[in-house]
């Protein structure tokens, strides 16, 4: 019914930026709040980000001040401009969106995108 498209990790060295997109199509009544997960090998997924419908943002201490979480209500679009990176943001991002469909307001996650922090 909805699918979650991301683009935008790779590698990078220490001190570099990434941007990160997702992309929500289909049946999409409405996109209430969207966010960011990651995980790295061997620790628990990690909340990274939130943005409300209203624009209202929340982060994780680990990446205060280095990352920004922005949205495109028009294009159904969440952001995740990572700068200053570190080795220690290594992992697997995960794009989650809480949508409201035809029937129930539903979290879909997207496939992940491999962020790799490397020199």
């Amino acid at each position: 019914q909805v699918q979650l498209v991301e683009s935008g990790g790779g590698l990078v060295q220490p001190g570099g930026s990434l941007r990160l997109s997702c992309a929500a199509s289909g049946r999409i009544f409405r996109i209430n709040a969207m966010g960011w997960y990651r995980q790295a090998p061997g620790k628990e997924r990690e909340l990274v980000a939130t943005i409300s419908s209203g624009g209202t943002t929340n982060y994780a201490d680990s990446v205060k001040g280095r990352f920004t979480i922005s949205r495109d209500n028009a294009k159904n679009t969440v952001y995740l401009q990572m700068n200053s990176l570190k080795s220690e943001d290594t992992a697997v991002y995960y794009c989650i969106a809480n949508i409201l469909g035809p029937s129930a307001a539903v979290g879909y996650w997207g496939q992940g995108t491999q962020v790799t922090v490397s020199s």
